[in-house]
């Protein structure tokens, strides 16, 4: 048998030619699933009414201001109570890009999603984004002298965020410059101070975020579920949400052992008024956990008590802690040159007194109000900290410090 001798170039070229071939036919040979493929924004390409898009599902297990209801390619939002004192709700229609618009919801507002951009009105809003891996997607927020989440201080650094006014003065014609998807804010119920109808007015999609109703520190984090909604990273809220709530849950379990629980008090008077949290509190939950003894723990409400300053020295003179006080005092002295009166408190003669904070950016932003409403279990450890250090012996304070 002869054979030919082929000159090298064309062997090589034999070679790269039966490669590509069987790339193709393998290529052709694997089947798609077209009536679930998405395109790189998270539309459906074909779109099948039999499919459910939602197959990781939210479960609301803690707050009690928030639901949400699962068709296969929409979602049903309800905000149960949106501001203090009031029974107004209200509700969103998130729809999978690619699929048809139920028509049975006129009165809601609809939204498409997955959202592929945001502007936040309110810095708790933030470490959201970050937990759930779309700060990229912020385009939009009040004031950057605020922040304190790592990723979004970098954007802004970039120039990739543009400030847009706080809730009373945001700025309408910035933000249909912007055009997000979508705007996060908080309501008031304030027609002075509330952006909610401007917002709307001018055509904007805007979600309402009521975490700061929420009476338990648990209920406020999991909010993080409702901005999770909007960007179908169910399954991704689910996981972190979970993974915060076992930890906070493991170091309360911890506290209740204690026999000791030391009497506490919080705040400071502000012009002539000092506003005690209620026995019913986020924050009277907290010390509950931490295994303190909170001397208003007995009142039923979840508000603030507004007192005089005799009223809580009469109860609180004896107290063993002084927490969360001004955040302008950086010493011992600044809150006796404030108000003498301030020294006849046994916290302040024993030196136990602790302030929420320890994590103040140049501007004085505190990021015990961003990122410590996301990350209860911290927040949590660190009274234990204080109260029971015997708990948690290796523990370094994060969001609280002892005021010298």
């Amino acid at each position: 048998m002869n054979f030919v001798k082929l000159p090298h170039s064309k062997i090589i070229f034999l070679c790269q030619f039966f490669l590509i071939a069987t790339l193709i036919i393998a290529c052709h040979s694997t089947p798609i699933n077209t009536s679930t493929n998405t395109n790189n924004n998270g539309c459906i390409q074909k779109y099948d009414p039999n499919t459910d898009y939602f197959p990781n599902k939210i479960k609301i297990t803690h707050a009690t201001g928030l639901a949400v209801e699962y068709h296969k390619h929409y979602k049903f939002i309800t905000i149960k109570n949106s501001w203090q004192n009031t029974n107004t709700g209200f509700q969103y229609v998130l729809v999978q890009c690619g699929t048809p618009t139920p028509k049975e919801f006129n009165q809601a507002q609809l939204i498409t999603v997955p959202i592929n951009s945001i502007v936040s009105l309110s810095t708790t809003h933030l470490p959201h984004l970050a937990k759930l891996g779309v700060v990229d997607k912020l385009i939009g927020i009040s004031n950057s002298k605020q922040v304190n989440t790592p990723d979004v201080v970098e954007r802004i650094k970039a120039g990739k965020i543009a400030q847009v006014g706080d809730n009373s003065n945001v700025d309408i014609e910035k933000l249909l410059e912007l055009n997000p998807d979508l705007v996060t804010t908080f309501g008031t119920g304030n027609s002075q101070s509330d952006s909610y109808a401007k917002l709307t007015e001018a055509g904007l999609k805007v979600g309402i975020n009521s975490e700061y109703m929420e009476d338990t520190p648990l209920g406020r984090s999991e909010w993080l579920k409702f901005t999770a909604l909007f960007f179908n990273k169910d399954e991704q809220a689910e996981k972190i949400f979970s993974e915060i709530a076992n930890r906070y849950e493991r170091v309360a379990e911890k506290a209740k052992s204690v026999k000791n629980h030391p009497t506490i008090f919080v705040g400071f008077n502000f012009k002539g008024t000092w506003y005690m949290p209620g026995g019913k509190s986020y924050l009277a939950k907290y010390l509950a956990d931490a295994g303190a003894n909170y001397l208003w723990s007995d009142d039923k409400s979840s508000g603030s008590l507004p007192l005089s300053f005799e009223v809580v020295l009469e109860r609180a003179a004896n107290a063993d802690y002084w927490l969360n006080f001004s955040q302008s005092w950086k010493k011992l002295k600044d809150l006796i040159v404030e108000d003498n009166r301030y020294a006849d408190f046994k916290a302040v003669k024993t030196g136990n007194l602790y302030n929420n904070n320890a994590r103040v950016n140049g501007n004085e932003g505190n990021d015990y109000w961003e990122g410590g409403i996301s990350n209860p279990d911290i927040v949590l450890s660190d009274l234990i900290k204080i109260l029971h250090s015997e708990i948690l012996p290796n523990r370094k304070l994060f969001y609280y410090h002892k005021l010298n």
